[in-house]
């Protein structure tokens, strides 16, 4: 194989014409409304099974563009996801990020319920509502027990996120927990199957923030 020599800030143009390149030769055709994070997606992970996996439900990317463009705050389950999302673009929007999921008071009620920390720290996270006044966008690539406490929140009237990026990878509850989110009647982001990360959270939340900061790609 030829090595490409290509300048520094041109190695993600580049590897996004390979990635449209790749997707026609497979014959795969990537709607414009939601190409631009199925495409980020792949871009992170080198895996095309996302142009057949990622779901979307009606009007989520407007909506989370717009809760974006407001200010929102988002919330992981994962210090990893947390990190991955970019900074300067979410200040630059005006929003925040949070992950709790390393917080003493959620670690130590874990223990005591028996139950997961990315339980726990949804729960916590549901306060950031009331607290700061901004809708709270949930980026979830490694608990699929998170998905489902923010599931049964709604259902039980306590609290409504306002999306949901459901992207959990594993074998225990992913598969399951996913398709619950999907038939909830939540705003969603999911990737159906066992496929997903913190990787892949962050780089769909990014996906979000590049297009309201960046040139259309």
């Amino acid at each position: 194989m030829n090595i490409e020599h290509i300048l520094p800030n041109e190695i993600e143009n580049r590897s996004f014409e390979i990635i449209d390149e790749e997707l026609k030769a497979r014959g795969l055709a990537v709607p414009e409304s939601t190409g631009f994070i199925v495409k980020r997606a792949i871009h992170t992970t080198a895996d095309f099974d996302y142009a057949h996996t990622l779901c979307f439900s009606d009007g989520a990317v407007e909506r989370i563009l717009g809760l974006l463009a407001s200010g929102a705050v988002i919330v992981t389950d994962t210090n990893m996801a947390l990190s991955g999302i970019n900074k300067n673009a979410l200040n630059s929007l005006g929003c925040e990020a949070f992950c709790f999921m390393a917080d003493e008071d959620v670690i130590s009620l874990a223990k005591e319920r028996g139950v997961t920390r990315a339980l726990v720290s949804m729960e916590k996270a549901a306060a950031i509502e009331k607290t700061k006044k901004k809708p709270v966008i949930f980026a979830v690539g490694n608990a699929p027990t998170a998905l489902i406490g923010l599931r049964e929140m709604y259902l039980s009237g306590t609290f409504t996120p306002a999306a949901v990026i459901g992207v959990p990878v594993g074998f225990v509850n992913v598969e399951a927990a996913k398709e619950l989110i999907m038939e909830s009647g939540l705003t969603f982001v999911v990737n159906r199957g066992r496929k997903g990360g913190s990787n892949v959270a962050a780089a769909i939340v990014n996906a979000f923030l590049y297009k309201l900061t960046r040139e259309k790609r």
